[in-house]
This record gives C-alpha cells, sequence and structure tokens, in this order.
C-alpha cells in the first residue's frame, strides 16, 4: 500500500499490486478486444483493424469493423463489466462468495420478464430487452422485502435470494411449455445468452447506465468496505448501513437487469470475475474495479473462444461461460467445504 498525497493536501492510498492487476486486466481485455473484430467469416489482419479503428481504414473494413464487429465488442465489454461489478457488490453486501445474481436470481427474474414478452406479447427485440429490465428490478425488490427483518443480513439475503431463483426457474419452464414453436425457438435463443447480432443500438443504453452508476458505487466503496466487517461494527465508525445496503444494492440489480437485456442471461461472469480479482490483488475489500476488468476480459475471451475454439461451430457466448463457471463453481464449493465454511 502506498500513500500518495497532491498538492492541494488530499491523501490516497494507493495498492501498487491492485493497480498492477487493474492496468494488466485492462490491457488484456484491449488485446482480445482487438484480435475478436479481426475474427470472422471474413479476416482482418490486427494491424489494419488498428487503422482502421483510429479512422484510417478503407471503406470496406470500416463498414465491416465499425459498424458489424466493434459494437458486438462494445456490448461485450460493458455487458462484462457490469455483471462484474455487480457481482462484486452482490459478495460484499451478503459477505457470501455464493452471493452474486446468478445465484440470488436476478438474471433468472430478467429472463421471466423476457419470456412474459415474447410468449405472451411477441413483443420486438427492445420490448423484450425493456421487460427484461422490469423483471430483474422486480425480482430484486422483492428478494429485499422478503430478506428484510429488522434489517438485511447476509446469510438471510442468500437463502431468499436461492429461492427467488427457483421461482424464476419454475415460471420460465411454465412460459416455455405454453408457447408456439416459433417463440419457443425465440425464447431458447436469448435465453443461451448471446451477443451475436448486437449494435449501436444495445450500446447507448447500457454505456449510459454504467457512466450513471459507476460513479454512484465508487462513492459508496468505503462504506461498503466497512459493512464488510458486520454490521455493529460499521454502525460504530458512522456508516448508514441500511442506505448503503439498498443503494448498493440497486445498483447492483439494475447492473444485472441492463446487461441481461443487451445480452441475454450470461452466466457465473458475476459469481467467478470478482472471485478471481480477489486471488489476484490478494487484497481484502470488495475490489470493485479488478473485479469489474476482470468481468470485462472474461466476457470477452469467452467471446472469442465461442467463436474459434470449436471448429466451425459457432456456439453462443453464454454456453463457453457457462461451462467455465460450472467447473469454477464446483471448485469454489470443494474449497469452501475444505476451510469448514460451508
Amino acid at each position: 500500500m502506498k500513500a500518495i498525497r497532491t498538492r492541494g493536501g488530499v491523501s490516497v492510498r494507493l495498492d501498487v499490486r491492485t493497480a498492477v492487476v487493474v492496468v494488466a486486466l485492462v490491457l488484456a481485455a484491449l488485446v482480445a478486444s482487438v484480435v475478436l473484430i479481426g475474427t470472422g467469416d471474413f479476416d482482418i489482419p490486427t494491424a489494419d483493424v488498428i487503422r482502421t479503428l483510429l479512422g484510417n481504414g478503407d471503406p470496406g473494413q470500416e463498414f465491416i469493423i465499425n459498424d458489424l464487429r466493434l459494437p458486438r465488442v462494445v456490448v461485450g465489454l460493458l455487458v462484462g463489466a457490469s455483471l462484474g461489478l455487480a457481482g462484486a457488490l452482490f459478495q460484499s453486501i451478503s459477505r457470501n462468495p455464493l452471493g452474486s445474481p446468478d445465484v440470488l436470481g436476478i438474471g433468472q427474474g430478467s429472463t421471466s420478464g423476457a419470456l412474459l414478452m415474447i410468449v405472451v406479447f411477441s413483443g420486438s427485440a427492445n420490448q423484450v430487452a425493456g421487460a427484461a429490465l422490469v423483471g430483474g428490478l422486480v425480482t430484486g425488490a422483492a428478494m429485499y422485502l422478503l430478506s428484510w427483518r429488522g434489517g438485511v443480513h447476509g446469510y438471510r439475503l442468500v437463502l431468499v435470494g436461492i429461492g427467488m431463483n427457483a421461482l424464476a426457474v419454475a415460471i420460465n419452464g411454465y412460459l416455455m411449455t405454453k408457447a408456439d414453436f416459433v417463440d419457443a425457438a425465440r425464447a431458447v435463443v436469448w435465453m443461451t445468452g448471446s451477443l451475436n447480432g448486437r449494435d449501436w443500438d444495445q450500446v447507448w443504453p447500457l454505456l449510459t447506465l454504467c457512466a450513471v452508476l459507476l460513479p454512484l458505487v465508487v462513492m459508496h466503496a468505503r462504506p461498503l468496505r466497512m459493512l464488510e466487517m458486520g454490521d455493529d461494527t460499521a454502525y460504530s465508525l458512522g456508516v448508514p448501513v441500511e442506505r448503503t445496503r439498498v443503494v448498493l444494492m440497486g445498483a447492483a440489480v439494475l447492473l444485472t437487469a441492463a446487461a441481461t437485456a443487451a445480452a441475454g442471461p450470461v452466466s457465473f461472469v458475476a459469481l467467478t470475475a470478482p472471485q478471481l480479482a480477489r486471488r489476484l490483488t490478494r487484497s481484502p475489500g470488495p475490489n470493485l474495479v479488478p473485479a469489474m476488468c476482470m468481468g470485462a476480459t472474461l466476457l470477452i475471451v469467452a467471446d472469442w473462444a465461442s467463436q474459434r475454439a470449436f471448429g466451425a461451430d459457432q456456439l453462443p457466448v453464454g454456453v463457453v461461460t457457462g461451462v467455465l463457471g460450472g467447473v469454477y463453481l464446483l471448485w469454489l464449493l470443494v474449497t469452501e467445504r475444505k476451510a469448514g465454511r460451508i
């Protein structure tokens, strides 16, 4: 830990290892993004990708990169960053490594809203995205209210979230049984989680939301660190516990719901990114920025793998993250059990 003092007398503590990890993850995400942009039916050399992004490409390459591939990559970065940050918030609030939106039902709640719009109302793509956002918000609000008992505590939040997840899965199964063939096929594609066909229409709403919520979350990073020490300790240090918890849970729910609305329920990124970031930084606390950068890197690398690692068969990115996340979840459960925490 290094203290930096500005000329104005403001002192900032900088964890050198965390800063190095963040820079490395940002560079990895940028490199993976450039490689992914050059990948496709018409491969483009990396030098030409960079030249085109700087505005010096030929018209054909500009169309392929700027209009077709760049929006997909930007959506992937934003979705991964949103899920990584949301996962770090939920895990810190619940004080549990399993307390992520995947486990707590926020993603499934968003899926319920989207399926309702697809199956019952045959809505457009924008209406489906809006319904997914509303579904996630309703699920998050219900989870908070059902967890309330003189305050919201970690294990109660996780247990209620698991119940909400099971209920949403049942609702989704029921809606699928009522769908006709066309709507069911459309719903299955959406439920897998994919970046295919994403354009600038998905970029701007998610980018705006991230730009609004990120400063809000950063402002509450110090109170969140106090919350990880327990409510009583946080109270004694002057932290408005419930107000802080409501603000941060609301931000996490919004980030998860918006990411799901943009790309479908991409699984396990919110669960794995904060834990991997914490292991790299070896730093206590929520590790919000490293988790966000790790989420973006994971999703972009998974999207590249979904296009290139399986030969001619291109998989939705949600399939790849699901496989990797499932293996990680099993490892996490074994580790937690050996440590006597579960």
